[in-house]
């Protein structure tokens, strides 16, 4: 088996590391994509511009790489709606009893070196895996 380095995703990780530490040095916010939805959804007048803007240029920065990078969008999924939207409650429950998701916590918070950071990616990971494995191997 040869070892091959995935380009793309490295990119992709300097890019996210770099934007989460200018957004925390030049505004101070950490950029937790829960926390900044939810502030969409609690607008505070100084806060919903930016958090908007940031949403919107999540939403439209994917789909410009799948256009300009030639990629597929999954458009039919194995699994039904229902389980979709299940998956979907489940995540939003499990962020918000890890007061965080993976990318204000493993990107922002492990950068900062924050403990409780640190302590919950490890679970966000462990969780996936054993999720993965009932998924594959015992269902």
């Amino acid at each position: 088996m040869a070892f091959s380095i995935p380009w793309e995703s490295l990119a992709g990780g300097i890019l996210l590391g770099i934007s989460a530490t200018l957004m925390l040095l030049m505004n101070g916010k950490v950029a937790g994509i829960s926390g900044i939805l939810t502030g969409l959804m609690t607008p505070k007048t100084k806060d919903f511009a930016w958090r908007l803007l940031f949403a919107l240029g999540m939403i439209s920065g994917g789909v410009l790489a799948v256009l300009m990078l030639g990629g597929e969008a999954p458009v039919q999924f194995e699994t039904s709606s229902a389980m979709l939207a299940i998956a979907g409650l489940l995540v939003g429950v499990g962020t918000r009893l890890g007061n965080g998701c993976t990318s204000g916590h493993g990107i922002c918070g492990i950068g900062r070196l924050s403990k409780r950071s640190i302590v919950a990616t490890c679970v966000f990971m462990a969780v996936a895996a054993v999720t993965v494995f009932v998924r594959f191997h015992v269902l």
